[in-house]
């Protein structure tokens, strides 16, 4: 037996499937929420000569890379979010040392956009999101 003649055909009750909400819309929603916090802190860490890229890591979930600024469960929302730096996601081999170069140059300018890796369960990646001005 093939494993599509197990899944029904069409769902149950003869109801349309609901389409699942991206999580990316609550990210959204969260980043505009947090964007002031996170301006400041990469501010913050530019200044004091800590890094010039700050990366802002997005999760729903426990992760062991950076500090955790605006808890989730603190705040009531979707996301936390933690603060990293570029020097960290090499030494943690996250950017590989052969693509550095690609990273820095892709990389936005920080005073216009956040740098957020968005983990979700089907994978992680960059995404740059503007401050609203």
């Amino acid at each position: 037996m093939d494993i599509e003649e197990l899944l029904p055909q069409e769902p149950e009750g003869g109801k349309p499937e609901q389409k699942k909400q991206s999580p990316l819309v609550s990210l959204e929603k969260d980043l505009d929420l947090y964007a002031d916090s996170i301006k400041e802190v990469a501010v913050d860490i530019m200044v004091e000569g800590i890094t010039a890229n700050p990366i802002f890591i997005a999760h729903q979930y426990v992760v062991n890379i950076g500090e955790v600024i605006l808890d989730r469960k603190e705040l009531n929302t979707e996301w936390t979010i933690q603060v990293s730096t570029f020097e960290e996601f090499v030494e943690k081999g996250i950017i590989q040392p052969d693509k550095k170069a690609l990273f820095l140059k892709s990389y936005k300018k920080p005073a216009d956009f956040m740098c957020v890796f968005v983990i979700v369960p089907e994978g992680a990646n960059f995404i740059y999101y503007p401050y609203k001005k």
